[in-house]
């Protein structure tokens, strides 16, 4: 059966020019002359992709989009904003409404093609992994002092861990107020902890959290931060720790990216955390918040977990030297992240972190040997009975230190 895909545009000239290349190109093509034309065409016409102008009267692209977000019947329908604005403040407004992608006017067939080809690749119906057998784990990275690189570590580790062992794996953003793990994967928040913020504890099991997670090519599944400060203050330790209980029986990964505070939900979290990955950077403040926080993990007493230290060299110089570091938290550092400020920026500007958009590069092979590293000791020993090729690439570079 042909895809069906709608074209929103007021130009007659526009919705004729791009439903006919849709038809030569195999899908089924249906048009409406406005946003409400749209809204009141959905029901019947029920397309799996919309490709919605942004500037039109009455009703906007952006306006539109909100609507059809708001409506849990059509919630999660792929959207492509076209459109003759490509400033920052266009991209962020359709990133907050819901818009998968956007389109550039005026564009050419092939990439109008290969836009709709990748959306409908990435956007499928999200299933349930119960019938796979596997020892979940979940990781959860964190730190006391703000601009640690917490969400960049966590997007990176996410992606590592889903491209070396080709499997799902979850991210948590547990930032409360505008958490940004979605934003380093390009993803927009048509769903986010918004949607299980009010519901009930009881409502609250696989088949409520799964249609919430955002998905992504790389196979991260990302519960985006909330959408309204509101609703993060109605993310309780109960409602964190019943919804990461829940994750851990879909996917065999999880990864929480947690806000810089002690509050009961991060505490929740930590209690969860199979491994803690401690993020440090070598200045004072920073150094004696790290300190500050091994000290409250010693108070808990969390002796059945795996600590992880991780020194993010996030400026290029005059920093604190490695032997005071070590000596003042007591603790040996296990991994150094270089100062690469092009990379991060770039990661984040376009949605592609560096594990993802140059794996063979240092840094990109760096989170992947860290993903490797913090897999659990039973998968590290065993070779896949079919290898990806980050796997690959990570035991070439095991054999060649050796």
């Amino acid at each position: 059966m042909k895809l069906k895909i709608l074209v929103v545009d007021d130009e007659p000239i526009t919705r004729k020019m791009v439903t006919t290349i849709l038809e030569k190109n195999g899908f089924s093509a249906a048009s409406a002359e406005n946003g409400r034309d749209c809204l009141r065409q959905l029901p019947s016409i029920k397309p799996d992709l919309i490709l919605l102008d942004v500037m039109m009267p009455e009703m906007d692209g952006y306006e539109t989009c909100h609507e059809i977000r708001s409506n849990p019947e059509t919630a999660i329908l792929p959207i492509i904003m076209l459109t003759a604005l490509d400033s920052i403040e266009q991209k962020v407004k359709g990133f907050e409404t819901g818009a998968d992608d956007y389109i550039p006017k005026p564009f050419n067939t092939e990439e109008l093609l290969a836009h709709i080809h990748a959306l409908l690749r990435i956007v499928k119906p999200v299933t349930s992994n119960k019938a796979e057998k596997f020892i979940s784990t979940t990781l959860a990275v964190f730190s006391l002092r703000g601009g640690s690189g917490v969400t960049s570590i966590s997007v990176n580790l996410a992606a590592g861990l889903a491209q070396i062992w080709d499997v799902d794996v979850a991210l948590v953003d547990m930032v409360p107020i505008a958490g940004q793990s979605a934003l380093f994967l390009n993803q927009t928040l048509k769903t986010t902890w918004s949607d299980l913020a009010r519901k009930n504890m009881v409502d609250i099991d696989d088949q409520a959290i799964m249609p919430v997670m955002l998905p992504h090519s790389s196979r991260v599944f990302t519960l985006a931060s909330p959408l309204k400060p509101e609703d993060g203050e109605l993310i309780t330790s109960q409602r964190t720790e019943k919804v990461i209980s829940t994750l851990t029986g879909q996917f065999p990964f999880i990864v929480l990216d947690l806000p810089h505070t002690l509050s009961d939900t991060t505490l929740s979290c930590l209690d969860q955390a199979d491994t803690i990955i401690l993020v440090l950077q070598p200045e004072i403040a920073s150094i004696r918040a790290g300190k500050m926080a091994l000290d409250i993990f010693d108070a808990l007493d969390y002796t059945d977990k795996r600590f992880f230290f991780i020194l993010n060299w996030t400026f290029p110089r005059l920093g604190l030297g490695l032997e005071d570091i070590e000596r003042f938290t007591r603790h040996k550092m296990d991994l150094i992240l270089p100062y690469a400020p092009d990379e991060f920026i770039t990661g984040l500007n376009y949605g592609k972190p560096p594990v993802l958009a140059a794996p063979d590069k240092p840094l990109g092979a760096i989170f992947e040997d860290l993903a490797f590293t913090l897999s659990p000791e039973s998968m590290r020993k065993l070779t896949p009975k079919v290898s990806t090729p980050a796997w690959r690439r990570i035991n070439e570079r095991r054999h060649s230190k050796k």
